[in-house]
C-alpha cells in the first residue's frame, strides 16, 4: 500500500509522533464506498441503472486513494514519519490483512457449511429426515450441486488441471519474483528491483487475462453463473473476491514500481514496499486454498 516509512529517519523528531489535521479524505472514502454498494447491490438485483452507479462509485473510490495515499507518501518523503509512525504502519498492515483473513474465512465457511451439512440435511441425513420427506422428497445432493429444484439449470464445473493450474503457477512465481525484488532493495541493486518488481506485475496481469478467459467460459460454454446454485454462487463468490485483491495488489505493486524507479526507497527505509508484498504473499495463500477446496476437492 502507499503507506511509507519515511525516505530518511533522521528527517523526523523520534519525539514527536505525527498526526495529519482535519483529513477529508475518510469523509469522501465513506460516501464512496456507500455509492459503490448501492450500485452493486441494485446491478446484482436487475437493475440497470445499478451497473452506472457502480462504475461511477468505483471511480470516485480509486480517487479518493489516489489522493489519500498521494498525501501519505508526500509527508513520508518530507521526513514527517518517525520510527513511531512506521510502527504504526506496521500494526495497522498487519491487522488490515488480519481483516482480509477474516473475510476470506467466511466464504470457506459458507463452502463448508454447504458440503459438509446443508446438502446432507436437505439428502435427508441426520436431522435433515423431515425436510427431505415433505419439502424434497428423493432429492440426492452431490457436488457440484446446484440444490434443489436444480436452481440455474445444469452446468458443468471448471477442470482443475487447465487455467486454474496455470494461474496457481503464475502466482506461486509472483511469489517468487517479489522475493527476489525485496533482496534486490536490500542490496541497493535498483536494476534488478524494478526488474523482478515488474516482473511480479506481469504475473498477476497474466493470473486476471487467464480468469477473466475462465469467467468467459463459464458463462458461455458451460452455464456456470453466479445463478447456479450454492456452486456457483460460492464459486464465483470466492474466485471474484480473489480476483479483486489481486487486481488492487497489482496497482499496488505498480505504483511501489514507479515510486522504487524515482528512488524513493532505501535498503534501511522501505516499509511501502514491505507492506505490499505482505498483502500479495496473502493472495498467494489464499489462492492455494481456492484451488484444493474449490476446483480440486
Amino acid at each position: 500500500m502507499a503507506h511509507a516509512q519515511a525516505h530518511d529517519d533522521n528527517h523526523a523528531d523520534k519525539d514527536v509522533y505525527y498526526v495529519p489535521h482535519h483529513s477529508r479524505w475518510p469523509f469522501l472514502g465513506s460516501i464512496a464506498l456507500f455509492v459503490l454498494m448501492v450500485g452493486v447491490a441494485n446491478w446484482m438485483n436487475g437493475h440497470d441503472w445499478g451497473q452506472n452507479l457502480f462504475y461511477v462509485g468505483l471511480a470516485m473510490v480509486l480517487g479518493v486513494l489516489g489522493m489519500w495515499f498521494g498525501d501519505v507518501i508526500s509527508e513520508s518523503l518530507q521526513g514527517k514519519y518517525n520510527p513511531q509512525v512506521d510502527t504504526s504502519f506496521r500494526m495497522g498492515m498487519l491487522w488490515f490483512i488480519f481483516s482480509e483473513v477474516m473475510f476470506f474465512a467466511a466464504f470457506f465457511g459458507a463452502l463448508f457449511y454447504a458440503r459438509q451439512f446443508a446438502l446432507p440435511w436437505l439428502s435427508g441425513e441426520g436431522d435433515g429426515a423431515l425436510t427431505n420427506q415433505f419439502l424434497w422428497s428423493g432429492y440426492s445432493a452431490g457436488w457440484p450441486a446446484n440444490g434443489p429444484a436444480a436452481i440455474g439449470g445444469h452446468f458443468e464445473t471448471i477442470p482443475a488441471w487447465g487455467l486454474p493450474l496455470v494461474n496457481t503457477l503464475l502466482l506461486l512465481s509472483s511469489g517468487v519474483t517479489i522475493t527476489l525484488a525485496h533482496h534486490a532493495l536490500r542490496a541497493a541493486q535498483r536494476s534488478r528491483l524494478l526488474f523482478w518488481l515488474g516482473a511480479t506485475i506481469v504475473l498477476g496481469a497474466l493470473f486476471l487475462f487467464f480468469q477473466a478467459e475462465e469467467y468467459h467460459e463459464a458463462y458461455t460454454e458451460l452455464n456456470l453463473t453466479l445463478g447456479s446454485g450454492i456452486y456457483g454462487s460460492t464459486f464465483f463468490m470466492l474466485t471474484g473476491f480473489h480476483g479483486m485483491h489481486v487486481t488492487l495488489g497489482a496497482i499496488m505493486l505498480s505504483v511501489i514500481w514507479l515510486r522504487c524507479a524515482k528512488g524513493h526507497f532505501s535498503k534501511d527505509h522501505h516499509f511501502a514496499f514491505e507492506a505490499v508484498a505482505w498483502y500479495w504473499h496473502f493472495v498467494d495463500v489464499v489462492w492455494l486454498g481456492l484451488f484444493l477446496f474449490v476446483y480440486v476437492l
